[in-house]
């Protein structure tokens, strides 16, 4: 086995380091072993949840900037997005204006949530001329379809009396009319990339309010309410602009708000970890690799459910190259990725610790365990 090129492409550790922080520490074991006779391209990957927009920032050499917005509860914050040096794209997550994190349980809830934030993060992006967005829509504390976001960007969601809705996904069970002659003009020259992880419909016993309308603070007497909402929105939407969007695979994603992105915008909704590969022209840098390493915090049956390693696995496997996986734990049936792409997994816990100490000391087992490896393979080169 010859062993010149390795490329580094781990998802972020939850809680114990990040994308880069993990390929760093690869490659210092691996640089332990074969010193500077092997090059190396640490790529940082990450599946459209946490860490997403460290890993495009990375790719896209973007710079974070802070706005004030509006919170799901209306409340005046400050969040956070990226924009490449550029500023062609924006890289905008959801959850940074809308997220269930901004909101106390004892708070959360869905009649009143609302996406508005993220359309005010939108609107910042659109001063400095980007092109491009890509939006992450997870996370959020909404139920809203979207609306919100959509009222920040010029939409007039109207009751019979053409008088403005009030925010929250309860609302649109009162929506008449939808005023879109003040939109603003820019979004048509935008693109939405849209990071989208789930497959629902808007609607019904699979769709965005009986699936994940619970952890958004959703009572089983409001169920069947904010799903009537949504009922008439997307009627609304169908009589006003013409547009069937509520049976597209994620039409239900972040509270119905993939509905409102697919009828409104010029979107496509992706996997996360595909925009990724994407953005960071994978597949054109892991192409004379001799070795890719990859890896998460967890290990387990859920990783081929669209999880970055398997991304990178089968972005790999298109070259034939060999896939190792190096993990904080492995959990139930992890031996499931080994029919996609993936042909050796490592733990790095080398001996029992509470998770405290195991988070702290994650990068000195990573390079442990990544050194132990590159010892095997240097026997085989």
């Amino acid at each position: 086995m010859n062993l010149n090129h390795i490329v580094i492409a781990t998802d972020s550790f939850k809680e114990s380091m990040s994308a880069k922080q993990a390929g760093l520490a690869i490659q210092q074991g691996f640089t332990n072993v074969f010193k500077d006779t092997v090059s190396f391209d640490i790529i940082p990957m990450a599946d459209g949840g946490e860490g997403t927009t460290d890993a495009l920032k990375e790719a896209l050499h973007a710079q974070s900037h802070t706005v004030k917005v509006h919170d799901p509860l209306y409340r005046e914050i400050k969040a956070s997005y990226a924009r490449s040096q550029d500023d062609t794209v924006a890289i905008i997550e959801m959850a940074a204006a809308a997220g269930l994190d901004l909101i106390s349980k004892e708070k959360r809830n869905p009649l009143i949530t609302t996406t508005y934030g993220v359309g005010e993060l939108i609107l910042d992006a659109l001063d400095y001329g980007v092109s491009k967005i890509i939006l992450g829509i997870g996370g959020s504390a909404t139920n809203d379809g979207g609306s919100g976001m959509l009222s920040a960007l010029g939409v007039k969601f109207l009751d019979a009396n053409h008088v403005p809705l009030k925010p929250g996904g309860e609302q649109l069970a009162n929506l008449a009319h939808i005023d879109v002659s003040s939109l603003d003009k820019r979004l048509e020259n935008v693109h939405f990339e849209v990071a989208c992880d789930v497959t629902n419909p808007l609607l019904g016993t699979n769709g965005a309010t009986a699936v994940y309308g619970p952890q958004k603070g959703a009572t089983q007497k409001m169920i069947p309410k904010l799903d009537s909402a949504l009922t008439n929105y997307h009627a609304m939407i169908e009589q006003e602009l013409h547009i069937h969007v509520k049976d597209i695979p994620g039409a239900g994603a972040a509270g119905g708000s993939g509905a409102g992105i697919l009828a409104f915008f010029n979107a496509s909704l992706s996997k996360g970890i595909d925009i990724v590969l994407q953005e960071t022209h994978f597949s054109e840098r892991v192409k004379d690799a001799d070795l890719v390493i990859t890896g998460e915090g967890k290990m387990d049956a859920q990783t081929i459910y669209g999880k970055a390693p398997i991304g990178v696995a089968k972005a790999a496997k298109a070259y034939h190259i060999p896939v190792i996986a190096l993990c904080g734990s492995l959990g139930e049936d992890y031996q499931a990725v080994y029919q996609h792409g993936i042909d050796s997994v490592f733990s790095i816990i080398e001996q029992p610790e509470d998770i405290a100490m195991l988070l702290d000391n994650g990068e000195r087992n990573l390079t442990h365990t990544a050194e132990n490896v590159a010892r095997v393979l240097k026997q085989l080169t």
